[in-house]
C-alpha cells in the first residue's frame, strides 16, 4: 500500500498535467483569431512551431539535468518557466512578443511533460506504470477535453489573452503543490561544478542546431519557398547532417565525463528503435488531426471557434479515457504489439473518413468519423513508453524517457508543418476557382490557415462564398489523403516490435525521501551502497 507522500507526488504531478493539457488543446480553437489580430502573415506557422520546437529540444537536456540536480528542483524551474511563457503571450502586443512568449512556454512545458514520466517511472515498477499513468491521464483528460471549448469560448467572450492568462493561477497551484510534496532521493555528496562538467554541452549544441535548422526548413517549405528552393533544402540537409554528427558523437569517446545527452545504446535493440519510430508518427498524426479538423469545422462548416471546440470533443471524450484504460490493460496483461498494431490501423481509417468530409457532412457522420481514429489513437497515446523502455536497464530510464519525449515532440513539429504547407499548397493550386481577385490573393498568399474561418468566409457573397468553402475542403481532402500514408506506415512499422516482458521490480536511486532514513541511505551511499526503491515504493538498502 502507497503512504501519503507517494500520493502527494501523484496529486502533485496531476496537477502538473493539467496544466500541460490545458495548453495542448485551448489553442487549437483560438489560434486562427490570434494571428489575424496580431497579424502574423505567413509567420503565422512560428505560434505553434516555436512552442514544439523549445519543446523538444530541451527534453534531452532537462532529462541530463534531473539526473545531476535530482527531479524536485528541476521541476519547480520548468513549471515556473511554463507560467512565465503563459504571461508573456497572454501580454503579447506584436508577433515577436507572442513568438518569444511561446518560446519559454514551449521550453517549460519540454519539461513537465518529461518530469512527470520520469517521476513516475522512479516510483513505480514499468509493469504497474501504466495504473498510475492511467490516473494522471484522466485529470490530462479534463483540461484537454475543456481546453477546445475553453478556447472558443474565450475568443469570443473576452480576449484570446485569457487563453494564456488562465494557466497563471493553475501554475500557481503547481508550484504550491510540487513544493509541498515532491520531495525524492537524490545524491548531494557531489558539488554543484562538478555536475556541470558531467553536462554534454556540445551534443546539447550540435542537437539544438540541427534541429532548429531541419524546423526552419519545415516552417518555409512550399509556403515562403517551394520545397525545392535553397531556402528549404540547405537547411534541411544541414540539419539532418547535424544530426549524424551528434550520433556519431553521442557514441564517440568525447562525451565529457562519458555520460552522452542521448545514449546511443537506449537504441541498440528492436523494439525501442521501432518504438521510437513509432512514437514520432504517433506524435505527427495526433497534431495532424488536433489543428487540421477543427479548421475544417470553421472553413467549411462555417462555425464559430467555440462550436468547432465543441465538434471535436468526440475525439478528446474518448481518446484520453481510453488511453487510460489501455494503460491499465498494459498493466494487467502486459501485452503492448496488439495494441499499436490495432491502435494505428484504427488511426489510419480515421484519416480516410477525414478526406471524405465536405460541407454537406452530416453531424453523425463527423461525430462517427472522430470516433475510430480516437479509439486508435488511445490505445497507442500511453503505451508507447512502457515498450520503449521495456528492454532498457532502470539506470537508463531518464536518458531513456528524455530521448523519447524529444521525439514525442519533435514529431508534433511536423504534424503542424506538413499538412499546413500541404494545405497552404493545395488552396493556392485551386483559388482560380473563386470568382474573385480579393479572396484568390488571399488564397494564393501562403496564409489560408489564418483565412479559414466563418467570418472571413462570410465576409464574401454568393457564390463566392460556396465556392471558396470548395476549395477548403478539396485542401483539406488532400491533408487528411497524405496523412492515411502516414498512419499506415506506422501501423506496417508496429509489425517489427518484439513483445517484452514488462518488468515488476524496481530499482532507483531517486525514490522517495523519508526525512531520518533518507539521510541514513545518503551516507550509506557515500559508502559505495546503492538505494534501491522495491515495487511496493518502500526504499531499501541494496549492497
Amino acid at each position: 500500500m502507497q503512504d501519503y507522500r507517494f500520493w502527494g507526488i501523484i496529486f502533485s504531478l496531476c496537477t502538473v498535467s493539467l496544466l500541460a493539457s490545458l495548453e495542448t488543446t485551448v489553442i487549437v480553437t483560438s489560434l486562427p483569431s490570434i494571428v489575424a489580430d496580431l497579424e502574423f502573415g505567413e509567420s503565422y506557422v512560428w505560434v505553434g512551431n516555436i512552442f514544439f520546437l523549445t519543446s523538444a529540444i530541451v527534453q534531452p537536456l532537462f532529462g541530463q539535468i534531473s539526473n545531476l540536480f535530482g527531479r524536485r528542483y528541476p521541476t519547480l524551474f520548468v513549471v515556473a518557466l511554463y507560467t512565465l511563457g503563459s504571461g508573456i503571450c497572454g501580454g503579447a502586443v506584436s508577433p515577436a512578443m507572442m513568438i518569444v512568449g511561446r518560446a519559454i512556454q514551449g521550453a517549460g512545458s519540454g519539461g513537465i511533460n518529461l518530469v512527470v514520466e520520469v517521476i513516475v517511472s522512479d516510483l513505480v515498477p514499468l509493469r504497474d506504470r501504466g495504473y498510475f499513468m492511467a490516473i494522471v491521464l484522466l485529470v490530462y483528460s479534463i483540461g484537454s477535453t475543456a481546453g477546445p471549448a475553453v478556447g472558443g469560448a474565450i475568443v469570443e467572450n473576452t480576449s484570446w489573452r485569457w487563453v494564456f492568462y488562465i494557466n497563471l493561477p493553475v501554475g500557481g497551484l503547481c508550484l504550491v503543490s510540487l513544493w509541498a510534496f515532491l520531495r525524492v532521493r537524490w545524491d548531494r555528496t557531489a558539488t554543484i561544478a562538478s555536475r556541470l562538467q558531467r553536462l554534454d554541452y556540445i551534443g546539447n549544441a550540435l542537437f539544438t542546431g540541427s534541429t532548429i535548422s531541419v524546423l526552419l526548413a519545415l516552417t518555409w517549405a512550399g509556403v515562403t519557398y517551394p520545397w525545392s528552393d535553397y531556402h528549404v533544402l540547405a537547411p534541411l540537409l544541414i540539419g539532418f547532417a547535424g544530426m549524424a554528427l551528434f550520433i556519431w558523437f553521442e557514441s564517440s569517446s568525447f562525451v565529457p565525463g562519458g555520460e552522452p545527452v542521448m545514449p546511443v545504446r537506449i537504441f541498440a535493440n528492436r523494439t525501442s528503435a521501432t518504438v521510437y519510430a513509432l512514437t514520432f508518427l504517433n506524435s505527427t498524426t495526433l497534431y495532424w488531426i488536433f489543428f487540421f479538423v477543427p479548421l475544417y469545422f470553421q472553413g467549411v462548416l462555417l462555425v464559430s471557434p467555440t462550436q468547432s471546440g465543441v465538434y471535436i470533443l468526440p475525439i478528446t471524450l474518448v481518446a484520453i479515457p481510453g488511453a487510460a484504460m489501455a494503460a491499465v490493460a498494459l498493466s494487467r496483461w502486459g501485452r503492448y504489439k496488439p495494441l499499436h498494431i490495432v491502435g494505428f490501423a484504427l488511426v489510419t481509417i480515421g484519416f480516410g473518413l477525414f478526406s471524405l468530409m465536405d460541407r454537406h457532412t452530416s453531424t453523425g457522420e463527423w461525430v462517427g468519423f472522430q470516433i475510430i481514429p480516437a479509439i486508435g489513437g488511445g490505445l497507442i497515446l500511453n503505451t508507447l513508453l512502457p515498450a520503449f523502455q521495456a528492454p532498457l536497464l532502470e539506470s537508463d530510464q531518464a536518458a531513456a524517457t528524455a530521448s523519447w519525449a524529444f521525439i514525442r515532440s519533435f514529431g508534433s513539429v511536423w504534424g503542424v508543418a506538413v499538412p499546413a504547407t500541404i494545405f497552404n499548397t493545395y488552396t493556392s493550386r485551386y483559388a482560380s476557382r473563386v470568382d474573385n481577385e480579393m479572396a484568390q490573393m488571399v488564397l494564393r498568399s501562403g496564409d489560408a490557415y489564418a483565412s479559414a474561418t466563418r467570418d472571413f468566409v462570410m465576409s464574401f457573397p454568393e457564390p463566392v462564398r460556396s465556392q471558396m468553402r470548395d476549395v477548403y475542403t478539396e485542401a483539406f481532402r488532400m491533408v487528411f489523403l497524405v496523412g492515411i500514408a502516414v498512419a499506415g506506415s506506422a501501423c506496417l512499422i508496429s509489425f517489427l516490435e518484439e513483445e517484452i516482458v514488462l518488468r515488476k521490480e524496481l530499482e532507483t536511486e531517486f525514490g522517495i525521501d523519508t526525512g531520518k532514513e533518507g539521510a541514513k541511505e545518503t551516507s550509506e551511499m557515500e559508502g559505495g551502497q546503492t538505494p534501491v526503491a522495491t515495487s511496493q515504493g518502500t526504499p531499501m538498502i541494496q549492497g
